[in-house]
């Protein structure tokens, strides 16, 4: 059969045109999210109903740009191969216009690598480390919540207050911790030089040994420690640590622990006075954040944790992002995202546009068990606009997009 060259050119058309159609004629914009939910449910169960929050307010305003945004999530097993399977997935069969989430930080460079390779546009919720914007930076990739740097940063100064020259580290042995407790000694050695680090615990993410760690820490008889351990493993070494007297007479610092999807999980166990990072929710007073709270509560039944303010924010940047873009096109996303501002709960943040970061801040403040209860108190929003590093420091660090 011969065919004329009118008609194989009318089938190529229309066959790129119907390969084309979900990126341009779909009514909706379609956000590809993967992430370990059933890994770590305590965070990403609230971060899912953070999410769902802030789709069904955008879509009742009417969407963005005149259509509405559809969440299509899928679950990482906290594998970062799955991670890509899963996008991959997405972008093939589904169809998405970009790509969000992640919570462990392997996964999250797995995939701004994955993004970059793709080159689609990927907004990444909540991992911590540093690499994720600096020597694994990219210019397909964002991240909204205040990094690993940043949140020491925070935390440092209240440890030079302390004034405790033996610390002792415990951290889980993988990307986020590693990086915590490297960037903890470092600023706190350049802060007070004098100082000691007299012993290191770094057990397997999910697979710690809490008696033998809090055990070991009180042989070393450290002035002090630095926590980084985090949902199942915090609560086991607190534990065991309670149990051993670990933290009588000693000074604690502790990156998330005042997160409440972790003092809910603590309860009568939680200990009195760590110096924390988190999300003191009930007594928040500034109008942003009750208007979330309230409509969160009446959504779902149930106070927000952290984990509910990143998926909400995270849904309304990238809404934003598409906004100012107008459209979803990457390229345009990126000159859109870079020093995009937008209103959250915590109040007004944008992206930078040298390392593609956020100034989403996070609260300073201690533990307190009350009457059974473990709650955030002499707390402090810490703008994070502070605690990041200069322009020119960013230049060393991260390759030129």
């Amino acid at each position: 059969m011969k065919f004329h060259r009118p008609l194989l050119y009318q089938l190529f058309c229309s066959w790129t045109l119907l390969c084309a159609w979900p990126t341009w004629a779909q009514n909706t914009i379609k956000i590809g999210e993967i992430n370990s939910y059933k890994a770590q449910p305590a965070f990403l169960e609230p971060y899912k109903k953070g999410m769902d929050l802030a789709i069904e307010e955008i879509n009742a305003s009417g969407g963005v740009n005149g259509k509405k945004l559809e969440l299509i999530t899928r679950d990482d097993n906290a594998n970062p191969g799955d991670a890509v399977r899963a996008a991959e997935e997405l972008l093939s069969r589904e169809r998405v216009d970009l790509l969000a989430g992640s919570f462990l930080s392997n996964i999250g460079l797995a995939l701004a690598d994955f993004a970059k390779q793709r080159r689609v546009f990927f907004l990444a919720g909540e991992p911590l480390t540093d690499k994720m914007v600096w020597q694994g930076g990219n210019r397909y990739t964002f991240r909204l919540r205040a990094s690993t740097y940043m949140q020491v940063s925070m935390l440092v100064p209240e440890a030079v207050k302390m004034k405790k020259k033996r610390w002792a580290t415990v951290y889980p042995n993988y990307e986020y911790g590693q990086s915590a407790a490297a960037t903890f000694k470092q600023l706190l050695k350049a802060a007070q030089p004098d100082v000691e680090f007299v012993a290191e615990q770094a057990p397997a993410l999910g697979k710690i040994e809490a008696g033998a760690v809090a055990q070991a820490l009180a042989d070393a008889k450290p002035d002090a420690i630095f926590n980084v351990l985090f949902a199942a493993d915090l609560t086991k070494f607190v534990r065991e640590g309670n149990t051993r007297g670990l933290f009588e007479g000693r000074e604690v610092v502790s990156l998330l622990t005042g997160e409440p999807e972790y003092l809910d999980a603590l309860k009568d166990e939680t200990p009195n006075g760590w110096v924390v990072t988190g999300y003191p929710w009930s007594t928040i007073d500034t109008p942003e954040h009750k208007a979330f709270l309230s409509a969160y509560q009446k959504r779902f039944g149930d106070h927000p944790r952290l984990g509910s303010i990143v998926g909400y924010t995270t849904i309304k940047a990238l809404a934003e992002g598409v906004k100012k873009a107008k459209s979803t096109e990457t390229e345009r996303l990126i000159t859109a995202f870079k020093g995009l501002q937008l209103e959250t709960p915590f109040g007004k943040v944008s992206f930078r546009a040298e390392d593609h970061q956020s100034t989403m801040g996070a609260f300073v403040g201690k533990i307190k068990n009350d009457n059974g209860k473990g709650v955030m108190v002499d707390y402090r929003y810490m703008d994070g606009a502070r605690f990041q590093p200069s322009s020119d420091e960013v230049k060393k660090l991260r390759a030129p997009d």
